[in-house]
């Protein structure tokens, strides 16, 4: 009897272990599988953007009259006006206000600035398009700039889900008309309160009256 049980407890042992190598074994084409997925998936990237980059740079070279300049973000960007008197450009803690239209490559209207409307954006603080995040932080005050943004800092792999399309480079026309500090712009949206109720109130002693 009690060899009887030490050969259970032997055999019970060399199951459970064979049982967990069998499992640690079943996990190794998953994590493989995954490795090679991502990898993969690296390499469809790059070209994309290689891809991309290539018909931006069909782009400039078709009209070598317009000087672009390459950005370390990522992007390039030519001067349509420039302001040489201002030194000051965008930082965090800045609102910005812009005007700006989105064309394909082709030059081809996806949004006109009308459609788009004046912009005020807070500056690193609201999230929009990476590229034109970065491109108001380089420009001074009155400066209107055309920028050239393959989509990975656009609108990447879903578009906006509207007009622009999956994995598409655009050109965006920026103007920026100025930029105070958060500090006084919210002073200014205050002063604009207390203006406005002051008016309501005369309205009302006119009434009254």
């Amino acid at each position: 009897m009690k060899n009887f049980k030490i050969l259970f407890i032997a055999f019970l042992v060399a199951t459970i272990v064979s049982s967990c190598k069998q499992q640690q074994d079943a996990r190794r084409p998953i994590s493989q599988a995954s490795g090679s997925f991502m990898k993969k998936s690296a390499e469809r990237n790059k070209k994309l953007i290689a891809g991309e980059e290539g018909q931006i740079d069909a782009l400039i070279k078709s009209n070598p009259k317009v000087k672009y300049l390459a950005s370390t973000k990522g992007y390039w960007y030519t001067y349509l006006t420039v302001n040489t008197v201002d030194t000051l450009t965008p930082k965090k803690g800045d609102v910005a206000f812009f005007d700006y239209e989105i064309r394909d490559l082709k030059g081809s209207i996806i949004y006109s600035q009308l459609e788009l409307k004046p912009q005020t954006y807070l500056v690193d603080k609201q999230n929009i398009m990476t590229g034109l995040r970065e491109g108001i932080k380089l420009m001074h005050k009155k400066e209107k700039v055309s920028f050239l943004f393959p989509s990975h800092i656009a609108f990447g792999y879903h578009g906006d889900d509207k007009k622009i399309g999956t994995n598409q480079p655009l050109l965006c026309t920026v103007t920026l008309n100025n930029f105070i500090s958060e500090v006084a712009f919210k002073k200014e949206i205050q002063l604009k309160k207390d203006t406005l109720t002051l008016d309501q109130n005369n309205i009302k002693d006119t009434v009254t009256n």
